[in-house]
């Protein structure tokens, strides 16, 4: 529509408060509110912003809706959004979706956590607690040994895998258990899920005893918090966030954007209880056309209530202009949209006041408590949102990505693992720790490790150490969600080993540095080179790499002490030899001129080491 076609159309509209929306054939581009919706749209003959220019153009026709107040076209803009998600509003992509048990529609069913269940599964939930339904399903597994595999990896087996050396599936998969067995223990724990605590809790109370009496004391506490979150599963749960005497519902939110994407951090709290966290992602309005892209004006997301008659110009480098990309503006759009097809809660904290008063206004005459707090108790939960909101989630998460990408649940806990010797000598292990991505580095350890010249049985050697230790309870650090080993198949067979001789139940994959390829103990996969979550793999492997080989020049300085009966070689002497020439032997097989190449070795220190060695 031309500027002419947008003034002889607004001038068929009434005087009226409505919502009108700007199609393109049967596609809706923009959808607004107005107190007057002659006034309004006439404003669209000369709009100041590039993207909105973008839009009228592309537009062919004004459709309109006249409402009997401005707070039913607030909302009546809110449901029309949310049902078309028309390309320049503000659009809120609820990515809120709660974590559901399910038990597969296959004669010999698989358990698993899931958003999404297969068609004719037997799924149980919704639950709030990702976290503890992920402990709860590895009772369930630990307990009844139900597989988790996938359909298409279960039916071509011909040996059992990791999962039942583990002692987590009873492997149906090769006829190891009775189908009619196997379908008792499926029935047994859909009873938890039903309700019946007891077919779970019962025999991790018992393990936990007897651990316990055995002087198993870390083992006894693993159990006990798996106890516990078996025994709260069908309980209220919760944190503290406020008096517990309180009996309002009060919902927490906090905006951030980032380049077309918003995010909204949502707390809700009941009885003075936080029971649900969730994270909302809003996509942008669209840009304008290419021609437009350049223009200074041209800023970002539009809220839903974006008004271009409004006197200033759209200029962001001018301060007095609001700027439609913002968390005030987003938090406009995802109230009106969010509140509008859900029930009102008592209060609602946020992180700063929406930039539509109309929003406000809204909430308050439903009787909805509107703050923007500064200190105090309510002051900290909005900042707890605000970090939430800020921070990466979904596709934006390679911990996420990755557990997807191996089919196990967030490896929040990554430990990687390498060993570093000299042909056989000074051979020690390295073991570093990963929480969420970053390097947890008072969680490393080190090994020195039986000296010989083969990497698969050292290997062995430095998983079944870290195995024993935990199963044994004389490790003082949590079990890990994924064991990462530096190497190709070989390596990852011999870890696999280790664990099956010591039946420690952690996922384990490798990562092989010739091709960057990853292996896994169902096989070899190549992700792209610009995956995160391969990037991620790469930095524990690296670290993992570079702290066995600082500690194996540690250990080859201090075990080759012979050369401190040289004279005139001192400590560092030492080292910058053994660096050079990589043991004393090798020294001991250098000329003279080498030997003098050596920073701190003349002629005569040479000649000396020649004699002496």
């Amino acid at each position: 529509m031309d500027a002419d076609a947008v003034r002889e159309r607004a001038g068929e509209l009434p005087t009226e408060p409505g919502v009108y929306q700007f199609r393109a054939g049967e596609t809706t581009l923009y959808v607004g509110k107005a107190v007057d919706l002659r006034d309004r749209t006439r404003s669209y003959a000369d709009p100041r912003s590039g993207r909105i220019r973008g839009m009228v153009g592309r537009a062919d026709r004004i459709e309109f809706a006249v409402t009997d107040t401005e707070t039913q076209a607030l909302l009546l803009e809110a449901n029309l959004i949310k049902r078309l998600q028309p390309r320049y509003n503000v659009r809120l992509k609820d990515d809120k979706s709660y974590p559901l048990v399910a038990f597969t529609d296959h004669p010999v069913p698989r358990i698993e956590v899931t958003r999404d269940p297969e068609e004719g599964a037997v799924a149980y939930g919704p639950f709030t607690n990702k976290g503890r339904v992920e402990a709860v399903v590895k009772a369930i597994r630990d307990e009844y040994r139900l597989r988790g595999c996938s359909d298409h990896k279960y039916a071509n087996r011909d040996r059992p895998c990791l999962d039942h050396e583990m002692g987590i599936c009873s492997a149906p998969c090769t006829g190891e258990i009775d189908p009619g067995a196997y379908a008792e223990d499926v029935a047994a724990a859909r009873r938890f899920f039903e309700g019946e605590t007891g077919v779970l809790a019962d025999p991790l109370r018992r393990r936990m005893e007897t651990a316990a009496e055995n002087a198993e004391f870390e083992r006894a506490a693993n159990l006990r918090d798996r106890l516990e979150a078996v025994e709260a599963f069908h309980g209220e749960g919760g944190e503290a966030v406020s008096d517990r005497t309180d009996d309002r519902t009060v919902d927490v939110l906090a905006a951030a954007v980032e380049g077309d994407v918003a995010r909204v951090a949502q707390l809700h709290s009941e009885r003075g209880q936080l029971v649900d966290r969730s994270r909302h992602r809003l996509d942008a309005a669209a840009v304008g056309e290419a021609g437009d892209a350049g223009r200074s004006d041209d800023t970002g997301p539009v809220p839903a209530d974006f008004d271009p008659a409004d006197p200033a110009p759209a200029d962001p480098a001018d301060p007095a202009v609001p700027d439609a990309n913002t968390p005030a503006a987003v938090l406009s759009a995802f109230l009106t949209q969010y509140y509008a097809e859900r029930e009102f809660p008592d209060a609602v904290l946020l992180a700063e006041r929406p930039s539509d008063p109309d929003v406000v206004d809204w909430l308050e005459a439903e009787g909805v408590a509107v703050r923007v707090p500064g200190a105090g108790r309510e002051a900290k939960l909005v900042e707890l949102a605000l970090k939430n909101a800020r921070k990466r989630g979904g596709h934006d998460d390679p911990v996420g990505t990755l557990g997807e990408r191996l089919g196990t649940a967030r490896p929040s806990r990554i430990e990687g693992f390498d060993v570093s010797h000299a042909q056989g000598t000074a051979v020690v292990g390295s073991d570093v720790c990963f929480v969420d991505g970053s390097a947890e580095t008072a969680d490393y350890r080190r090994k020195k490790l039986t000296d010989r010249n083969d990497d698969y049985a050292n290997m062995r050697e430095l998983i079944r150490w870290r195995a024993e230790r935990a199963i044994e309870g004389r490790d003082d650090r949590p079990d890990p969600d994924l064991l990462l080993i530096d190497g190709g198949d070989g390596q990852l067979g011999a870890a696999r080993d280790a664990l099956a001789e010591t039946g420690w139940d952690v996922p384990v994959v490798a990562l092989a540095k010739a091709e960057e390829l990853v292996v896994t103990p169902t096989g070899t996969r190549r992700w792209p080179d610009d995956a995160p979550e391969l990037h991620l793999l790469q930095r524990v492997r690296d670290e993992a790499h570079r702290f066995a080989v600082s500690y194996h020049q540690t250990v080859r300085d201090e075990v080759r002490t012979v050369l401190d009966d040289v004279p005139g070689v001192g400590p560092q002497t030492r080292r910058r030899l053994l660096r050079r020439f990589g043991s004393v032997e090798s020294v001991r097989e250098a000329s003279l001129d080498d030997l003098t190449d050596v920073d701190g070795v003349g002629d005569a220190t040479a000649q000396i080491l020649r004699e002496r060695l």
